[in-house]
């Protein structure tokens, strides 16, 4: 059956309604799911088998028949480890209807039919008994059901359900035990992300609004690769502390909980960040051991095992707080059923703290749900406010009467520091309208912007007080937007508004430009990639339900990532191949392009990094990707603020970096769609 569906269309900004399968939202959750990376993570598998073996052969040496629950099951891979083990039984309960038919499928080409049975149900809703979806208990409690956050998957209300309702008292756990640490950092680069920061412009100072240096900050997690984050970035002012351990194989509790460690400072310096990871003991001894640890904690980084289904943890202090050099302090961790956060307090204050835990953080100033993380970054970048400020300088002139697009911007602030005439500010909410309007207040700017939350198509030479734009401006930045080209919104707005602006009109940036160069990841190409055979397993029902979902909508579009996270080498020349105008309203007819990629570089070639950048003059660019140039090794630097998009090839592709083969490339921009169509391939000249 078909159904229709009011999509926002980023780059337009319309409801676009469109007919899509009532199949469309599992094969797209299916799509951009990354479950091929957990099968590829042979360290996560190694250690749990070796786990499974030794409990299963603990429960044996005890002279009991192992029976196993596996929660979260996905292809039933731990179940078959522990039915290969010894294991008499396995019951694997995955709550994801199309995974359990996967792993049902799976199950049987293995030959496991006999000895697993899949049930299709999320762990609460089993049950137990002659007619229960169990026969009996389970001695052997296999799961994995961590994040990033180890328990932001709801980890412990499962495991709590699981040991009052579906295994056997004294059970064996795989695994047995968590254990989470965090050290405490001073990084101007993470605190960033937090806060902020003070801005230079033409010599006068812009300071953030009080409220928003009194704000706890937004409560989620930032889940970040901190193998990329490079240590001198950061300065440790504590030990790695171990805060706190979970026994799985006892009854666990979901109720609040908070954990204190008492250290000595290293180092003297403002608190300003937590540095969070976990390690799973796969066995009650400890031997066994698989760790969340950054690269950089190895002897040998490069050794490291690499996994993007479990990251790191950046969380940051309510407050940031001036140390000294061996003072003693301690380090509170609280949670409740699925978030950890952390506050900092003297030694002296423990028992104080302890009897009255921190609640969770809660962002009061609203700015913290109007900008993202990678967007206080990029608006704490000194070196981009530089490049708006410059452009602004060389455009603006005392009668300038400017309209800002983008939202949330300090764009509009800064043009009014600079002195223009009138300045106004579309705003796309409440809250962003509100942020800004503090940020006015926080200068004695009060009033120096007019800030509309009004749409561009309704602007109306009235609410401009009867004065025509003459230097139309925005970043451009939006939060609707996923992919690099969804920015174009900005475009569709300047068409919108082109009967409010002076013939004369500057339009900042003038144009726009998508770029691309074909890749070698070192270990993004883990999430693509098939699996075939993983720990002895056929597991290739899985790789054909991945592929059917792609096939489905998602294998011919590109998909965002935050390239600084994940190394990547360039095979080609970084190629500009297409030019956005945006002097010019948006065209009637599409914009199409057509070229080819040589391979100038040896590497095994994954697929196509794609990203915007901003013309603002013809003097300053700002890109959304690259921000050096490419090493002659073929090293990549991105940029930190804004996703790339990626395309990833259907098989990858050995270049010889001879130019005689290369990535042929097609592009179309639809200006009534609003989307840029793509597709590569590969060829030999």
């Amino acid at each position: 059956m078909k159904t229709f569906c009011g999509r926002a269309n980023p780059t337009t900004g319309a409801l676009d309604w469109v007919e899509e399968s009532e199949e469309y939202d599992y094969h797209q959750e299916i799509a951009r799911s990354c479950y091929a990376d957990m099968l590829h993570d042979h360290d996560r598998n190694e250690k749990y088998y070796q786990g499974i073996r030794a409990a299963v052969s603990r429960i044996k040496a005890r002279g009991e028949r192992v029976v196993v629950l596996d929660i979260g099951t996905g292809t039933g891979l731990l179940s078959m480890m522990a039915a290969t083990a010894g294991a008499d039984f396995c019951y694997a309960v995955e709550v994801f209807k199309p995974m359990a038919e996967a792993a049902q499928c799976i199950v049987k080409k293995n030959n496991f039919s006999d000895k697993i049975k899949i049930i299709n149900k999320h762990s609460s809703d089993v049950t137990v008994g002659p007619d229960g979806d169990m026969q009996e208990k389970a001695n052997l409690l296999i799961t994995e059901l961590f994040d990033t956050e180890l328990i932001g998957e709801g980890a412990l209300p499962s495991y709590e359900h699981a040991h009052q309702n579906l295994v056997t008292a004294g059970c064996e756990a795989v695994p047995h035990r968590a254990t989470v640490y965090a050290q405490l950092v001073e990084s101007e680069l993470l605190w960033s992300w937090a806060q902020l920061q003070p801005a230079e412009v033409e010599g006068a100072r812009l300071v953030p609004p009080p409220a928003v240096g009194r704000c706890a900050g937004a409560h989620s997690v930032c889940d970040v690769q901190l193998s990329q984050v490079s240590p001198s970035s950061f300065t440790p002012l504590s030990p790695l502390c171990a805060m706190f351990s979970v026994d799985f194989s006892k009854p666990v509790s979901s109720a609040f909980q908070s954990h204190s460690t008492s250290f000595v400072a290293r180092a003297g310096g403002r608190a300003q960040v937590v540095l969070s990871w976990w390690d799973l003991d796969m066995d009650p001894s400890g031997a066994i051991v698989c760790s969340m640890a950054p690269s950089w904690t190895y002897p040998q980084p490069a050794k490291a095992p690499w996994r993007d289904h479990w990251m790191q943890s950046v969380y940051f202090l309510p407050a940031e707080r001036q140390v000294a050099e061996r003072e003693e302090l301690s380090l509170t961790v609280c949670h409740d059923d699925y978030s950890l956060w952390y506050s900092l307090q003297p030694h002296s204050l423990q028992d104080a703290q302890a009897a009255t835990p921190p609640p969770r953080p809660c962002c009061t100033c609203q700015a913290h749900l109007v900008w993202t993380r990678p967007r206080f970054g990029e608006l704490n970048d000194r070196r981009r406010t530089g490049s708006y400020v410059a452009a602004l300088r060389s455009v603006l002139s005392e009668d300038s009467v400017c309209l800002s697009v983008s939202d949330g911007s300090l764009l509009p602030v800064f043009a009014h520091m600079l002195g223009a005439k009138k300045v106004f500010s579309l705003e796309n909410s409440r809250m962003s309208k509100q942020v800004i309007e503090e940020v006015l207040e926080a200068n004695s700017k009060k009033g120096g912007v007019e800030l509309l939350e009004i749409r561009p198509e309704q602007l109306t030479s009235q609410d401009l007080r009867g004065e025509q734009i003459s230097v139309l401006m925005g970043e451009p930045y939006f939060s609707t937007s996923l992919l690099p080209w969804h920015s174009l919104f900005f475009w569709y707005c300047r068409t919108a508004l082109a009967g409010l602006l002076r013939p004369t009109a500057t339009i900042l940036p003038c144009s726009a430009s998508l770029h691309v160069v074909a890749v070698e990841f070192q270990d993004l190409w883990r999430i693509r990639a098939p699996c075939g055979i993983c720990e002895g397993f056929d597991v290739t029902p899985m790789d054909e339900m991945v592929q059917r979902s792609l096939d489905f909508r998602e294998s011919r579009e590109a998909e965002p990532h935050p390239l600084w996270e994940y190394p990547c080498r360039a095979l080609t020349h970084p190629t500009e191949v297409m030019t956005f105008d945006f002097t010019q309203c948006v065209p009637q007819e599409p914009i199409s392009s057509q070229g080819l990629l040589p391979f100038i570089r040896t590497g095994r070639c994954h697929g196509v990094a794609l990203w915007m950048d901003y013309h603002l003059t013809d003097d300053v660019t700002v890109s959304g990707g690259l921000t050096q140039p490419i090493s002659e090794q073929g090293d990549c630097e991105w940029s930190r603020h804004r996703k790339q998009g990626v395309y990833f090839l259907r098989s990858a592709w050995d270049s010889l970096g001879d130019g005689r083969t290369g990535v042929s490339y097609s592009f179309t921009f639809e200006p009534s769609l609003g989307d840029v169509k793509m597709d590569f391939s590969i060829t030999g000249h």
